[in-house]
């Protein structure tokens, strides 16, 4: 289902403006992420509630960590199907769920935040996962494990 891009933009917004790189096509979706080492966040954004008021927030709590990925990456379920379906087939063993977010180093999955731990959680559960990965994951350390 495509949602009016008039209703989307400022959702796309809320992430884009924290640094958070937009892919629109499964092609950008590769090139982000088959070509970089390193850490990488993967927000699948989407219009429903738990987005808006649980996972975008705290998305923005978490990128204001000291430690944090070395890139953030956005596609939105409903409206960029084909970015939407590439960026979850690096989500390995995960169903497709929105909103969701996967955290990968060197293309891998390390860390899957799905729905149902988005739903009805607050914002600072939400981001203290998220800060928690990214301590873990995102160090230079960890890049030896």
């Amino acid at each position: 289902m495509m949602y009016d891009e008039r209703m989307v933009a400022p959702m796309r917004a809320e992430l884009t403006r924290l640094g958070v790189e937009e892919l629109r096509t499964a092609a950008a979706v590769d090139d982000a992420i088959k070509q970089k080492s390193g850490t990488q966040l993967v927000i699948v954004n989407s219009v429903c509630g738990c987005a808006a008021r649980n996972m975008r927030p705290a998305v923005a709590v978490a990128l204001a960590h000291g430690v944090k990925p070395d890139k953030a990456y956005t596609v939105f379920a409903g409206n960029d199907a084909d970015a939407t379906r590439q960026a979850r087939s690096y989500f390995t063993g995960y169903a497709p769920s929105s909103p969701s977010i996967g955290l990968l180093r060197d293309g891998k999955l390390v860390h899957m935040i799905e729905r149902w731990q988005i739903e009805g959680r607050s914002v600072d559960a939400i981001a203290a996962d998220l800060k928690s990965a990214f301590d873990q994951h995102c160090t230079p350390s960890a890049a030896a494990h």
